[in-house]
């Protein structure tokens, strides 16, 4: 990764204040961009976004992703080199609450987006490359043991799944349609789509997530309660996609078409683990009498097996985990523990940055 290059680059991050979103304002922050985030309040509290006072760093407006002609403007107005398209309903077990919803957001956010974006670029405004950030469960999960690659069927059994598989899809029809990279010349816009695994750092705070309930747990003292004990997913830290997402626009942006397409970003094989064997990890970095026991009530449906295959981009981008899962683990340990102390987590979160850079 260009570190010089996002120097000055007028980047827009929808969904800035989520999890994903507030990690990614961070590490632009450091490297020089101008950050406009478009987004509604953090979802969580506490949140990271917050913690650090993301909101002293870059310019925030306050948005919710359906409300197209807000989203237009603030295109129109910010005139962003790059954008990040991270706004969304991210939960599978809201998404069974509240499908509704959940459709409006992440299949009908994105085409909100792509149409403002098209708009805006046939109005004379120069946007380079668009990221869109889908997830690894978009996939039509047949519980294989290998990884999924980008050209494998796309599905999803439960409605969050499913929503980001059509937002794959929806991403895919635009780009074809009026982003084709056969006809790059014309509009200058390189689209891709983003599908990581399941990521873990400090400072995710969402009900349902595997992490924030362990954190919630630990810091009252309680035992952990797990739902899918021999699960296996395909767990990295946050800042691996961010680093990948970072790497792809960059490519977007000097090459386009080349690398107009969908990218996996995930963890090595031997890090893709059970549900238990990660709470075993956090129990013993934690010490303090740390334990789990495992829900016996039914729940929800969820894979049991997902893998994804990082190949093309190692190939193309040259793209890579750094940390293993051990170390993921580590840091998420030390941002809970800083937490807990109440020592400066902006700086905790820069210094996990830098660490992280030293690797790239």
């Amino acid at each position: 990764m260009n570190k010089s290059f996002w120097c000055n680059k007028k980047v827009l991050i929808t969904g800035h204040t989520g999890f994903k979103g507030s990690w990614l304002c961070l590490w632009l922050h450091q490297l020089g961009a101008k950050v406009t985030g478009f987004a509604l309040n953090p979802p969580t509290e506490p949140n990271l976004y917050h913690l650090c006072s993301i909101e002293n760093l870059v310019h925030s407006v306050h948005g919710d992703i359906r409300n197209f002609d807000q989203l237009y403007e603030t295109i129109l107005q910010t005139e962003p080199d790059i954008i990040f398209h991270m706004a969304a309903q991210p939960l599978v077990g809201h998404s069974y609450e509240d499908p509704k919803e959940t459709y409006e957001i992440n299949v009908m956010g994105t085409i909100y987006l792509l149409e403002a974006v098209r708009k805006a670029v046939n109005n004379g405004k120069r946007i380079k490359a668009l990221v869109n950030v889908t997830t690894d469960k978009c996939y039509e999960n047949k519980e294989w043991h290998w990884g999924y690659r980008e050209n494998d069927r796309l599905g999803g059994y439960d409605p969050y799944s499913n929503s980001k598989a059509c937002s794959e899809l929806i991403t895919d029809s635009y780009r074809k349609a009026f982003f084709n990279p056969n006809t790059y010349h014309q509009h200058g816009v390189g689209i891709a789509t983003a599908r990581a695994g399941n990521v873990i750092g400090g400072g995710d705070w969402a009900a349902g997530r595997l992490i924030p309930d362990c954190t919630q747990a630990l810091l009252n003292g309680k035992k952990i309660v797990i739902r899918n004990p021999k699960s296996i997913r395909p767990w990295q830290h946050v800042l691996e996609p961010l680093h990948g997402y970072l790497l792809l626009a960059e490519r977007l942006y000097l090459k386009g078409p080349a690398y107009a397409e969908s990218w996996n970003f995930g963890p090595r094989d031997d890090d893709a683990k059970p549900v238990e064997w990660i709470v075993k990890r956090i129990c013993e970095k934690w010490g303090n009498q740390a334990y789990y026991e495992v829900a016996s009530r039914n729940h929800p449906h969820e894979a049991r097996y997902l893998k994804l295959d990082y190949s093309k981009a190692k190939e193309k981008l040259g793209w890579h985990p750094k940390w293993t899962i051990d170390q993921a683990i580590e840091k998420v340990m030390d941002w809970v523990r800083a937490y807990h102390e109440k020592n400066d987590i902006r700086e905790v979160c820069f210094k996990q940055i830098e660490e992280f850079s030293e690797l790239i």
